[in-house]
């Protein structure tokens, strides 16, 4: 659509001026060029109009906005919100049963000095024969099956405050690792983590009932570790406490260098 207007500070010659598009109309308009009452004509229109009736048109021909336009808006930042987690879900890559393996191998080792800690101190408190725990230890060693020897074991002196303690221990262990940093250590050195199944950190919550769910995949032992072994035929990678809490244990996020860098000059900016 093509514009004029009379320019009545020419007192002598063409005085119409034009074509010019509407943006540039609103430029003169801006500059003072174009006052109410400068006569503008455009193509289409039979007569010419103070720019003050145009500009009225105009605004009455504005296609008016959606009267929910609030709704539409918080819908669509929905839509997208949703369209990037499947996007993220998707993208993600889950860790298989070897590698899930060693880092419960690397948290138990920890656990394991842990315990050889505790059982130290309850030696020095006199509150355990480590000598006779020895003894029970290696005649449940060589005779697991027998319900005599785990007895030995579970009635020697101090035996039952040590499992108490360790037990303790590892709860918080596995429950505030997951919650605070999204893994435990042994995950960290793998480079993996345990998210929910919409791709959320753990919560206290969840992080304590997937422990309680990981109790009957330990369980799973006595028929042959199958609440572990299932991790190797899940397309996804899940033991059966994932399962049943729906977590996924996933691999990091790759940080590039062009990440990295990024996030070095903004930290210097904030310095």
């Amino acid at each position: 659509m093509k514009w004029f207007f009379i320019d009545e500070s020419i007192t002598d010659g063409e005085r119409r001026q034009g074509p010019y598009s509407i943006d540039e109309i609103h430029e003169f308009v801006n500059q003072g060029k174009i006052t109410d009452n400068t006569l503008v004509w455009h193509s289409g229109e039979s007569d010419w109009k103070t720019w003050k009736e145009a500009s009225q048109t105009l605004k009455e021909e504005l296609p008016p906005l959606p009267p929910d336009n609030e709704e539409t808006l918080r819908s669509t930042i929905e839509a997208l919100q949703q369209i990037v987690k499947e996007s993220k879900s998707r993208a993600r890559r889950f860790p298989g049963f070897f590698v899930r393996a060693f880092a419960f191998i690397v948290d138990n080792v920890i656990l394991g000095l842990f315990g050889g800690i505790t059982l130290y101190v309850l030696t020095c408190m006199g509150m355990l024969d480590f000598e006779l725990i020895q003894e029970a230890t290696s005649a449940y060693i060589n005779d697991p099956m027998s319900a005599e020897s785990m007895n030995k074991l579970l009635e020697t002196p101090g035996m039952s405050t040590f499992i108490s303690v360790w037990s303790v221990a590892q709860t918080i262990y596995f429950i505030a690792f997951h919650a605070i940093l999204s893994a435990t250590p042994g995950k960290k050195l793998c480079h993996i983590h345990v998210e929910t199944a919409d791709g959320n950190k753990l919560t206290w919550l969840s992080s304590t009932a997937r422990y309680l769910c990981s109790i009957l995949t330990q369980l799973s032992l006595a028929i042959y570790g199958l609440g572990y072994l299932i991790v190797c035929v899940d397309p996804k990678r899940r033991a059966l406490h994932d399962w049943i809490a729906r977590t996924f244990v996933v691999y990091d996020e790759p940080k590039g260098p062009k990440d990295s860098g990024n996030k070095s000059a903004g930290d210097k900016e904030i310095q």
